[in-house]
């Protein structure tokens, strides 16, 4: 609707008897109401729109409570609006109790009264569009709510009712919605596929600003996936697409300027993204210091403004700049009295705890970083069922059951073309060979509906089966793996504090190394705790890649080593390329690798034997192998071996204890740079570990 009328400038209640009040709709128009008479305002369903233009115009204006009070405050006064009325009427309030109250169970109520004014077959059939509309604001509701199954299910009439009127708009919205639900659980690249499909079809929509807004919403997010799977060239092509079509629709939506400029503050602190992966952090700083002066002032997306300022905090962390990263922080601070979000709470303790770390305060430290471990403990049992749910199976599966229901309809039907044909087939002839064809054509319906009845069943017995297998299994593996990672990051992490204490004056250069040794061991010792508490909360590897030079990497991975290999009288042998390679790598996680394969080769080896450290430069790959010359791998635990609690773990040749899991994580992390990890085993002769990583750009 377009924007007709202004939000009411007043509401004045007049020293009377009668008690008048007046209430202006728009510039130099008022209508008077008193107690006695209700109302004077015309009743007609013209001026009904033009209250709903104006609810709506001020909504979008960022005034979503002036808005409602200016609906309830005129619509009292209005007898028997019609269904279109009623549905925008509802609409107004299901978004103001979804999107700025955040109160689902209000919204629930809003979405089942816009379903409510479809009962008819005939208002189903009239006002298709709006009922798409209305399944997919109930499916959001039972979405937050975490009942993912029965969200799925309006996701999906909204769907049908779009192809079946061939309404490639609406189908935009079923994109929409599947894009967001993917990218909450990290699928990021079939989000950016369901989200540039959406941007398609929302192609054949009318230009309002709902859908206008929506449009570069969905390219802004598909930019967004991009991003989160390092194809930065995509994704800024569809950010710069992005504000390049706010641009050219400005002019359409001159009144809605202030929109415009909160859509593209967005997308500069997503732009930010970017550069802040590739150490531009110039850059990054400039397009998130725009973004928090569009969108912190009054009414724009505060939120937004929120998480830019932790993503320039992270920067300022990363350059050490700790009296910048403190004043940010405690403006953040600040803002947590209006804007609750655990996700931005999360960040803001992990950072404080960073902050304290480099001021040597090892006791605030701990305390914030213990406060950021309970939060994300929360997020991770919130997310825990989404994450786990296959939608694209449920989506299967809920047309599977969409077509049998079709089809038994279809039987009902032709059952009934029968029986009326059996009762005239003595009339006429021709109605005798109908009722024959018939009978023969509801045979073969009842036997395929029979059959296809007898396969959703049994596989839906199976899948349920090893679902729950399944399940039980994955629950225990995470049970045990929590439980010891949470007991030993405490005391770890109370090593490194105190190892930043230590580091001060009053040592040898010694010493120093050996502390230095020792920080950074337990370092990398929480970091392979977080990752296994990463592990079996996601089954995701996260990394954070920079360009790393191969040789320096490995030999420091060497070094470390040494001394573990001295206390068998071990040695270990180098050899380095002849040139140094630079590789696109995550520094931390194939150090890990590394030292993992190198630790394995220390355990299994005998005393006093030598361990033979390699890299080779390979066409399209640099190849790192360790080769030790110890028991070796038996041929019936080969095939096991990089499996999650491996029965192939064993003692080392001096009794060291195995726990199975390093091999099964330094396979996870090598597979997602894209490399290849295996190994040659003679059992009593040795084993040899490739890794072949690929070459950077």
């Amino acid at each position: 609707m377009k924007n007709l009328f202004k939000i009411p400038q007043i509401i004045r209640r007049f020293p009377c008897s009668t008690c008048w009040s007046m209430i202006t709709l728009a510039a130099g128009t008022c209508f008077n109401i008193s107690c006695n008479n209700q109302a004077n305002i015309p009743s007609n369903p013209t001026a009904y729109n033009k209250v709903i233009d104006s609810a709506i115009a001020e909504y979008h204006h960022q005034k979503p409570e002036k808005a409602v009070f200016y609906l309830d405050s005129v619509s009292r006064y209005f007898k028997n609006p019609g269904i279109l009325q009623k549905f925008e009427f509802y609409s107004i309030h299901y978004n103001y109790a979804f999107h700025v109250k955040r109160d689902y169970d209000k919204a629930m109520l809003y979405a089942d009264s816009i379903l409510n004014l479809f009962k008819t077959d005939d208002t189903k059939s009239t006002y298709s569009t709006k009922l798409a509309q209305a399944y997919s604001f109930k499916g959001d509701v039972l979405f937050e709510e975490g009942r993912f199954n029965d969200a799925y299910q309006y996701f999906f009439r909204g769907k049908s009712i779009a192809k079946k009127d061939g309404n490639q708009c609406a189908l935009g919205d079923f994109s929409y919605h599947m894009g967001m639900i993917m990218y909450r659980q990290e699928n990021f690249r079939p989000a950016a596929a369901h989200f540039i499909k959406g941007w398609e079809e929302t192609g054949f929509c009318d230009l309002t600003f709902n859908f206008f807004y929506r449009r570069q919403e969905l390219l802004s997010n598909a930019g967004l996936c991009y991003s989160k799977i390092n194809e930065t060239d995509s994704a800024m092509v569809y950010f710069q697409k992005a504000i390049t079509f706010i641009e050219k629709s400005k002019t359409q939506f001159n009144t809605y300027q202030q929109q415009c400029d909160v859509a593209i503050g967005v997308i500069y602190g997503n732009e930010a993204n970017i550069y802040i992966k590739h150490k531009n952090f110039s850059q990054a700083k400039r397009l998130l210091k725009k973004s928090i002066e569009i969108n912190l002032r009054k009414r724009n997306d505060n939120q937004d403004a929120m998480f830019s300022e932790l993503k320039l905090a992270r920067i300022y962390d990363q350059l050490n700049e700790t009296d910048s990263l403190n004043n940010l922080l405690q403006v953040v601070k600040t803002q947590f009295d209006t804007i609750k979000n655990i996700y931005a709470l999360s960040d803001w303790n992990l950072l404080m705890s960073n902050y304290f770390s480099k001021k040597k305060n090892p006791g605030e430290a701990l305390a914030f970083y213990k406060k950021y471990d309970l939060l994300e403990d929360s997020i991770a049992a919130k997310n825990k069922l989404m994450m786990e749910a296959d939608v694209t199976q449920q989506i299967k599966r809920i047309e599977q059951n969409s077509e049998f229901v079709t089809l038994k309809k279809d039987n009902l039907q032709q059952n009934l073309v029968l029986k009326i044909g059996a009762v005239f087939g003595s009339l006429v002839l021709i109605i005798f060979f109908l009722i024959l064809w018939n009978l023969r054509k509801s045979r073969k319906n009842i036997e395929a509906l029979g059959n296809l009845n007898h396969q959703i069943n049994d596989q839906n017995f199976s899948l349920e089966n090893a679902l729950q297998e399944l399940k039980q299994s994955s629950q225990e593996k995470d049970r045990i793996l929590r439980t010891v990672a949470h007991d030993l990051r405490n005391p770890i992490g109370g090593i490194a504090s105190l190892t930043m204490v230590m580091a001060g004056d009053g040592y040898t250069d010694e010493q120093k190394e050996m502390i230095g040794l020792i920080s950074e061991t337990s370092k990398n010792s929480l970091e392979l705790i977080n990752e296994i508490l990463e592990v079996t909360n996601n089954g995701i590897v996260q990394l954070n890649k920079e360009t790393v030079e191969i040789n320096a990497l490995i030999n420091n991975s060497v070094e470390l080593l040494r001394f573990k290999a001295a206390e068998k009288g071990q040695h270990i042998a180098l050899q380095l390329l002849d040139t140094p390679v630079e590789l696109f790598i995550s520094r931390e996680k194939i150090w890990r690798v590394i030292g993992n394969l190198i630790s394995n080769a220390i355990k299994f080896s005998a005393p006093d034997g030598e361990i033979s450290v390699l890299i080779e430069n390979k066409l399209n790959a640099i190849e790192i192998s360790v080769k030790d010359r110890g028991i070796g791998i038996p041929d019936q635990l080969k095939d096991k071996v990089f499996h999650m609690f491996t029965v192939a773990k064993r003692p080392g040749t001096q009794g060291e204890k195995s726990f199975g899991l390093g091999l099964s994580i330094s396979k996870q992390i090598i597979e997602a740079h894209s490399g290849k990890i295996w190994f040659e085993s003679v059992k009593g002769v040795g084993t040899t570990f490739y890794v072949s990583l690929p070459k950077s750009s």
